[in-house]
Protein backbone atom coordinates (compact mmCIF):
# COMPACT_ATOMS: atom_id res chain seq x y z
CA UNK A 1 0.00 0.00 0.00
CA UNK A 2 1.10 3.58 -0.49
CA UNK A 3 0.26 6.72 1.69
CA UNK A 4 0.67 9.93 1.20
CA UNK A 5 0.29 13.71 2.25
CA UNK A 6 -1.87 16.02 0.17
CA UNK A 7 -1.85 19.79 1.24
CA UNK A 8 -5.79 21.16 0.72
CA UNK A 9 -7.11 24.31 0.85
CA UNK A 10 -8.65 23.14 4.45
CA UNK A 11 -4.98 21.82 5.36
CA UNK A 12 -3.31 18.43 4.94
CA UNK A 13 -5.11 15.19 4.67
CA UNK A 14 -3.80 11.69 4.47
CA UNK A 15 -4.52 8.50 3.06
CA UNK A 16 -4.08 5.39 0.51
CA UNK A 17 -2.59 6.91 -2.91
CA UNK A 18 -4.21 5.00 -5.80
CA UNK A 19 -3.42 6.32 -9.25
CA UNK A 20 -3.57 10.04 -8.64
CA UNK A 21 -5.81 9.72 -5.95
CA UNK A 22 -5.32 9.80 -1.89
CA UNK A 23 -8.56 8.55 0.01
CA UNK A 24 -8.43 9.89 3.05
CA UNK A 25 -10.88 8.97 5.75
CA UNK A 26 -13.14 12.24 5.03
CA UNK A 27 -12.78 11.70 1.39
CA UNK A 28 -10.71 11.24 -2.29
CA UNK A 29 -8.54 13.80 -3.09
CA UNK A 30 -6.73 13.81 -6.63
CA UNK A 31 -3.33 15.16 -6.95
CA UNK A 32 -3.13 18.53 -8.31
CA UNK A 33 -6.86 19.36 -8.80
CA UNK A 34 -7.66 19.16 -4.91
CA UNK A 35 -4.09 20.49 -4.02
CA UNK A 36 -0.14 19.15 -4.04
CA UNK A 37 1.81 15.97 -2.14
CA UNK A 38 3.52 17.02 0.91
CA UNK A 39 6.50 15.05 1.73
CA UNK A 40 4.83 11.80 2.92
CA UNK A 41 6.25 12.13 6.75
CA UNK A 42 6.82 14.89 9.38
CA UNK A 43 10.37 13.70 11.60
CA UNK A 44 11.85 15.14 13.78
CA UNK A 45 15.10 14.49 12.06
CA UNK A 46 16.44 13.09 9.20
CA UNK A 47 19.13 10.41 9.64
CA UNK A 48 21.34 9.88 6.70
CA UNK A 49 24.15 7.47 6.23
CA UNK A 50 27.02 7.77 4.21
CA UNK A 51 29.89 5.69 2.67
CA UNK A 52 27.27 2.67 2.36
CA UNK A 53 27.91 1.41 -1.16
CA UNK A 54 31.40 -0.23 -2.11
CA UNK A 55 31.54 1.85 -5.32
CA UNK A 56 30.74 4.71 -4.11
CA UNK A 57 33.90 4.84 -1.79
CA UNK A 58 35.68 3.70 -4.36
CA UNK A 59 34.47 6.76 -6.67
CA UNK A 60 35.20 9.61 -3.98
CA UNK A 61 38.09 8.06 -2.86
CA UNK A 62 36.44 7.26 0.67
CA UNK A 63 37.90 4.70 3.29
CA UNK A 64 35.33 2.10 3.79
CA UNK A 65 33.79 2.83 7.23
CA UNK A 66 33.80 0.15 9.88
CA UNK A 67 30.66 1.10 11.03
CA UNK A 68 27.96 3.06 9.65
CA UNK A 69 28.52 6.62 9.14
CA UNK A 70 25.63 9.05 9.58
CA UNK A 71 24.84 12.74 9.82
CA UNK A 72 21.60 14.38 10.54
CA UNK A 73 19.32 16.68 8.49
CA UNK A 74 16.72 19.20 10.17
CA UNK A 75 13.24 18.57 9.34
CA UNK A 76 13.70 22.58 7.33
CA UNK A 77 15.60 20.33 4.67
CA UNK A 78 12.24 18.82 3.50
CA UNK A 79 10.91 19.57 -0.21
CA UNK A 80 8.13 17.16 -1.82
CA UNK A 81 7.86 15.93 -4.81
CA UNK A 82 7.69 18.22 -7.61
CA UNK A 83 8.86 20.92 -5.36
CA UNK A 84 11.69 22.92 -6.80
CA UNK A 85 15.21 23.37 -5.34
CA UNK A 86 16.04 26.54 -4.72
CA UNK A 87 20.23 26.47 -6.17
CA UNK A 88 21.43 27.97 -2.48
CA UNK A 89 23.59 31.33 -3.50
CA UNK A 90 26.33 29.85 -1.05
CA UNK A 91 27.64 27.18 -3.53
CA UNK A 92 28.94 26.53 -6.60
CA UNK A 93 28.76 22.68 -6.12
CA UNK A 94 25.35 21.50 -5.89
CA UNK A 95 25.03 17.51 -6.24
CA UNK A 96 22.36 15.04 -6.01
CA UNK A 97 22.07 11.76 -4.37
CA UNK A 98 19.37 9.36 -4.87
CA UNK A 99 18.85 7.16 -1.64
CA UNK A 100 16.25 5.12 -0.35
CA UNK A 101 14.93 6.02 2.59
CA UNK A 102 12.80 4.06 6.17
CA UNK A 103 10.15 5.97 7.76
CA UNK A 104 10.14 5.22 11.35
CA UNK A 105 6.20 3.88 12.89
CA UNK A 106 6.19 4.03 16.29
CA UNK A 107 8.22 5.34 18.89
CA UNK A 108 11.24 3.13 19.81
CA UNK A 109 15.05 2.81 21.09
CA UNK A 110 17.77 -0.01 20.56
CA UNK A 111 15.82 -1.89 18.71
CA UNK A 112 17.45 -5.68 17.49
CA UNK A 113 17.56 -5.64 13.75
CA UNK A 114 15.31 -8.66 13.52
CA UNK A 115 12.21 -6.46 15.29
CA UNK A 116 13.36 -3.64 12.20
CA UNK A 117 10.18 -4.27 10.05
CA UNK A 118 7.79 -4.41 12.67
CA UNK A 119 9.14 -0.67 13.46
CA UNK A 120 9.25 0.96 10.26
CA UNK A 121 6.42 2.27 8.52
CA UNK A 122 7.14 2.00 4.84
CA UNK A 123 10.02 3.19 2.39
CA UNK A 124 10.30 6.31 0.27
CA UNK A 125 13.26 8.30 -1.41
CA UNK A 126 15.72 10.69 -0.44
CA UNK A 127 17.71 13.18 -2.73
CA UNK A 128 20.37 14.15 -0.51
CA UNK A 129 21.17 17.31 -1.90
CA UNK A 130 24.33 18.30 -1.00
CA UNK A 131 26.79 21.59 -1.27
CA UNK A 132 30.18 20.30 -1.79
CA UNK A 133 32.05 22.96 -1.92
CA UNK A 134 30.95 23.56 1.62
CA UNK A 135 33.02 23.20 4.81
CA UNK A 136 31.96 20.05 7.02
CA UNK A 137 28.78 17.58 6.74
CA UNK A 138 26.40 20.19 8.50
CA UNK A 139 27.47 23.39 6.21
CA UNK A 140 26.78 21.34 3.13
CA UNK A 141 24.10 18.88 3.90
CA UNK A 142 21.62 20.55 6.58
CA UNK A 143 20.77 23.70 4.56
CA UNK A 144 16.90 24.08 3.73
CA UNK A 145 15.83 22.63 0.54
CA UNK A 146 18.52 20.20 1.04
CA UNK A 147 16.29 17.24 1.91
CA UNK A 148 13.54 16.67 -1.08
CA UNK A 149 11.59 13.11 0.12
CA UNK A 150 8.50 11.33 -1.50
CA UNK A 151 6.66 10.76 -3.12
CA UNK A 152 5.12 8.45 -0.91
CA UNK A 153 5.31 5.79 1.44
CA UNK A 154 5.41 2.75 0.00
CA UNK A 155 4.38 -0.24 2.89
CA UNK A 156 4.91 -3.31 1.23
CA UNK A 157 8.53 -3.73 -0.57
CA UNK A 158 11.50 -5.88 0.36
CA UNK A 159 14.05 -2.96 0.92
CA UNK A 160 17.25 -5.41 0.59
CA UNK A 161 16.88 -6.25 -3.09
CA UNK A 162 15.68 -3.13 -4.57
CA UNK A 163 16.83 -1.77 -8.31
CA UNK A 164 17.12 2.25 -8.64
CA UNK A 165 17.83 4.28 -11.01
CA UNK A 166 18.77 8.42 -10.92
CA UNK A 167 18.06 10.41 -14.56
CA UNK A 168 19.29 13.97 -15.07
CA UNK A 169 17.07 15.69 -17.70
CA UNK A 170 16.22 11.96 -18.85
CA UNK A 171 19.62 10.60 -18.97
CA UNK A 172 20.79 7.78 -16.71
CA UNK A 173 23.48 8.71 -14.12
CA UNK A 174 23.59 6.07 -10.96
CA UNK A 175 22.32 2.45 -11.64
CA UNK A 176 22.83 -0.21 -8.42
CA UNK A 177 20.60 -2.42 -6.36
CA UNK A 178 20.17 -1.81 -2.52
CA UNK A 179 21.94 -5.40 -2.33
CA UNK A 180 25.15 -3.90 -2.88
CA UNK A 181 25.18 -1.79 0.93
CA UNK A 182 27.74 -2.08 3.10
CA UNK A 183 24.96 -2.04 5.69
CA UNK A 184 21.76 -3.23 4.98
CA UNK A 185 18.54 -1.15 6.18
CA UNK A 186 17.70 -3.75 8.99
CA UNK A 187 21.29 -3.26 10.77
CA UNK A 188 21.16 0.85 9.74
CA UNK A 189 18.06 1.42 11.83
CA UNK A 190 19.11 -1.01 14.45
CA UNK A 191 22.57 0.43 15.16
CA UNK A 192 21.15 4.28 14.70
CA UNK A 193 18.63 3.01 17.55
CA UNK A 194 20.91 2.57 19.58
CA UNK A 195 21.69 5.87 20.17
CA UNK A 196 18.41 8.06 19.35
CA UNK A 197 15.26 7.44 20.21
CA UNK A 198 13.22 7.29 16.98
CA UNK A 199 9.47 9.12 17.16
CA UNK A 200 7.12 8.34 14.24
CA UNK A 201 7.99 10.26 11.17
CA UNK A 202 11.17 9.93 11.73
CA UNK A 203 13.62 9.21 8.39
CA UNK A 204 16.55 7.07 7.97
CA UNK A 205 18.70 7.09 4.45
CA UNK A 206 20.44 4.74 3.48
CA UNK A 207 23.14 6.10 1.47
CA UNK A 208 23.53 6.76 -2.45
CA UNK A 209 25.14 4.05 -4.98
CA UNK A 210 27.94 5.44 -6.96
CA UNK A 211 27.87 8.48 -9.70
CA UNK A 212 26.00 11.18 -7.27
CA UNK A 213 27.10 14.51 -9.38
CA UNK A 214 26.71 17.98 -9.76
CA UNK A 215 23.15 20.04 -11.21
CA UNK A 216 22.14 23.38 -11.50
CA UNK A 217 19.34 25.40 -12.63
CA UNK A 218 17.30 24.19 -14.80
CA UNK A 219 18.27 20.36 -14.43
CA UNK A 220 15.30 17.81 -13.43
CA UNK A 221 16.46 15.35 -11.19
CA UNK A 222 14.45 11.40 -11.31
CA UNK A 223 15.47 8.82 -8.30
CA UNK A 224 13.53 5.43 -8.62
CA UNK A 225 13.18 2.54 -6.72
CA UNK A 226 11.39 -0.13 -7.99
CA UNK A 227 8.63 -1.02 -5.97
CA UNK A 228 8.34 2.27 -4.20
CA UNK A 229 8.09 5.31 -6.72
CA UNK A 230 10.28 8.03 -8.75
CA UNK A 231 11.00 11.44 -6.63
CA UNK A 232 11.18 14.52 -9.31
CA UNK A 233 12.31 17.75 -8.16
CA UNK A 234 14.06 20.44 -10.73
CA UNK A 235 16.94 22.70 -9.77
CA UNK A 236 16.06 26.56 -9.85
CA UNK A 237 17.57 30.16 -9.56
CA UNK A 238 17.32 30.92 -5.57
Amino acid sequence: MRTARLLTEDGPVIGEYVDGVVHADDGQYAVGRDGRLLPPCEPTALYCVGRNYAATNDQMDYDRPEEPDFFIKPPTALLAHEQDIPYPPFTDELTYAGELAAVIGERCHDIDPADVSDAVRGYTILNDVDALDQQGRTARKAFDGSGPLGPWIETDVDPTDIDMYTDINDERRQSANTREMLFGPYEVVAYLSERFTFRPGDVVAFGSPANPGTVGPGDTIEITYEGVGTLRNSVVEP
